[in-house]
């Protein structure tokens, strides 16, 4: 049985959710993701140990910054499941499809958007 979810997502793997870099969700963002979630193990079940602690604070850290910038931190979430739990990742990326689509675009990927206002095909220093 396949579990199908919204086309859209891509999929970025890595060994623990504890290695990701803040870097690495805003490079998604500034790549044209208009929004962004980590799923990660459950919480007290990582085989690292506390690998899913350290990217739930790194991605609280990265939401308020993505409100300080004007992006919005609600376009960021964190989620904890097992790799046995399939369906619930599929209803995750449906949930998030849903809501990014409510949110509207991001303003990096408007016509408008960028770090300075201006368009990115015309964007000069």
């Amino acid at each position: 049985m396949r579990i199908q979810y919204s086309p859209n997502i891509r999929i970025v793997e890595m060994t623990c959710t504890g290695n990701i870099d803040h870097r690495v969700i805003l490079n998604a963002f500034e790549e044209g993701a208009d929004g962004v979630y980590v799923a990660g193990c459950l919480e007290g079940d990582c085989h690292f140990q506390k690998g899913n602690f350290r990217a739930k604070k790194r991605v609280n850290a990265v939401k308020k910054l993505l409100d300080e910038i004007g992006l919005g931190g609600d376009r960021l979430e964190m989620y904890n499941l097992s790799a046995a739990q399939g369906p619930r990742f599929a209803e995750i990326a449906n949930e998030m499809t849903a809501k990014i689509k409510a949110l509207g675009p991001s303003p990096l990927n408007s016509p408008a958007g960028g770090c300075c206002g201006c368009s990115k095909e015309g964007a000069t220093n």
